[in-house]
């Protein structure tokens, strides 16, 4: 065993050593499992750590600039995970990492941070260094991998009834036996048709009584061996149906038995999975996710950065003063992450855990309700009885919404005539600004928007985006759909999403920047975002960009330019509006 004694600037193992913190990390990742000490998992600054740089509040996860603090410990973290091959390369495929800024609660004073990551690494949980999961699934002893041997055991058997070839066998068996049923039948329909023919025929004739019986009989009898070679036939396929449909069956109760395992598997983890706060209560997340009012959590729930960090410094009598989570390696092809920057806290799966977990402690307000909540005034490009066009200022709301800030409807409701049942006609993104058209009245709605659903409208943004752009014009082509476990993200989906066109010009460049000229030809969600930040698009996400890129003052995207006809008139109608960027 090592022993480890950490002071402000180095660690001091038992064998003599003497290292840094990121070396000293390194030491052990990943070959040893961590003990439950605080000196496996509590990590001192390089340097002394002085009070007046702690924040006043606490992170607010879901939007935030990374404290400081944060960002030397994610610093230490990248440097201890690049001095380890094996580490470095697993953490090389993509993950998600967090750190969470910690100070003693027993009087000392003492500042540290935890590290943490979401989900596996490597296949492990148990990487030395980094805080442990809330619960353990990967104890071969425990329930849950029992319980999934069986569930994997169930799915051995479902792809063995798959793939044995009894079910192409069976089923080729009812084609041939159907075929051969329909010839059988029709060989004797044809020779009933001979035989009735050759009864017609001596029934012209004179004939006694006796005989005319007989070829009723005849005739009779004819139509019952038909019936029984029929019901034979029938017979025969219905067995070799019925085979089917046991073997069907066989698979349909096991794939109930899968499904109904796994729920229950689920929710005695989730049952497992208790989390506290900073006012000492306790919840598992049946009960977190309950009090939402969603009955099942998503799968996954818990197992992110954010909820272990917190967990573990609520156990271990550490305050919690400041969080960062941020991406180390490769970027999913679907979602959009990069190297080295740091992200909000997922809605789906750590919003309603992290809202617990930050009950008792004195947490920032949230930055976006706070701009939206900010006095905004659009200017007004073009007014008249039946429409409207404005130029709705960078972190309006566009329509009313879960946040109870004005929007840009509710403003043009108030501050122009005739505009009391006003409704955009399409939106704009908070962070974005630009040109927005209002219908004031139904009449006005439906003919604007048909031309928006035909594509009729050009419409234009200017945006700065962080990256060279090249080549200096082409199409982006990639279909989007949402994030439904990180709102309102979205991302791009090769299978299911809706198609998303935009095509771009490159305008000019400054330091490292680009400037461009995005027309989209279609209207998705974040279209415009996506394309610019996925390595499959620009591989440039837009300047300020909180939810694709590095964030910053303000999101650098501006709808400078529209076309459309007036709803009315049929006039074509051009506005423009410079970028103020």
């Amino acid at each position: 065993s090592v022993f480890i004694h950490c002071k402000a600037s180095s660690c001091h193992f038992n064998n003599g050593h003497e290292k840094p913190f990121a070396t000293s990390l390194q030491y052990f990742l990943p070959n040893l499992a961590p003990r439950n000490i605080m000196s496996d998992l509590f990590h001192h600054f390089t340097r002394p750590v002085g009070a007046g740089e702690l924040p006043e509040r606490f992170t607010w996860p879901f939007c935030y600039v990374p404290h400081p603090l944060c960002i030397e410990a994610a610093d230490a973290v990248r440097r201890a995970i690049a001095r380890d091959p094996r580490l470095e390369a697993d953490a090389g495929e993509g993950k998600m990492f967090g750190v969470l800024v910690v100070e003693h609660c027993d009087g000392s004073g003492t500042v540290g941070y935890l590290a943490a990551f979401s989900g596996l690494l490597g296949g492990r949980n148990d990487i030395a260094g980094f805080v442990p999961p809330i619960f353990n699934t990967l104890d071969p002893a425990g329930y849950f991998k029992q319980e999934e041997a069986r569930i994997t055991a169930i799915n051995h058997q479902i792809a063995t009834l798959k793939s044995d070839g009894t079910t192409e066998r069976l089923r080729s068996e009812i084609n041939r036996l159907q075929q051969d049923a329909t010839a059988c039948l029709a060989a004797a329909k044809s020779d009933m048709t001979a035989a009735k023919a050759a009864r017609d025929l001596r029934r012209k004739g004179p004939m006694t009584d006796a005989e005319a019986m007989r070829l009723l009989d005849e005739s009779r009898h004819e139509r019952a061996e038909y019936r029984r070679l029929k019901a034979r036939l029938d017979g025969q396929t219905a067995a070799v149906r019925q085979q089917l449909e046991a073997h069907d069956a066989h698979i349909g109760r096991l794939r109930r038995e899968r499904r109904e395992r796994s729920a229950a598997l689920q929710r005695w983890l989730f049952g497992q999975c208790v989390v506290d706060n900073a006012l000492g209560e306790h919840k598992d997340l049946n009960e977190v996710f309950r009090d939402k009012g969603i009955d099942m959590p998503p799968s996954g729930a818990g197992d992110c950065a954010a909820p272990k960090l917190l967990a573990y410094a609520y156990r271990h009598g550490l305050r919690p003063r400041a969080m960062a989570e941020f991406w180390i390696g490769r970027s999913p092809r679907s979602e959009l992450r990069r190297d080295g920057l740091f992200y909000p806290s997922c809605s789906g799966k750590c919003g309603p855990i992290l809202t617990f977990m930050l009950r008792g402690l004195d947490v920032e307000h949230d930055p976006v309700a706070a701009l939206a909540a900010q006095p905004h005034t659009p200017t007004v490009i073009y007014d008249d009885d039946v429409m409207a066009v404005i130029d709705k200022p960078a972190g309006m709301l566009a329509v009313p919404g879960r946040l109870t800030a004005q929007s840009a409807v509710d403003w043009v409701r108030s501050h122009l005539t005739q505009a009391g049942e006003a409704v955009a006609v399409h939106r704009l993104d908070m962070d974005t600004s630009g040109l927005m058209v209002i219908a004031k009245s139904r009449a006005a709605l439906d003919p604007l928007r048909r031309q928006f659903e035909a594509r009729t409208v050009v419409k234009r943004y200017t945006a700065i985006v962080d990256g060279t752009v090249s080549p200096a014009t082409g199409r982006i082509d990639l279909p989007l759909s949402a994030d439904y476990h990180d709102r309102p993200r979205q991302k791009v989906d090769m299978t299911g999403g809706a198609r998303a066109v935009t095509d771009y010009a490159v305008i000019g460049h400054d330091r490292g920047t680009t400037r461009v000229i995005f027309t989209p030809l279609t209207g998705r969600t974040h279209q415009l975002r996506v394309h610019s930040a996925s390595i499959l698009g620009l591989n440039a996400p837009i300047v300020g960009d909180r939810l694709y890129g590095t964030g910053g003052d303000r999101l650098c995207l501006h709808a400078s330019h529209l076309e459309l006809r007036h709803p009315v008139s049929g006039e074509w109608m051009t506005f423009d509006s410079p970028a103020p960027f």
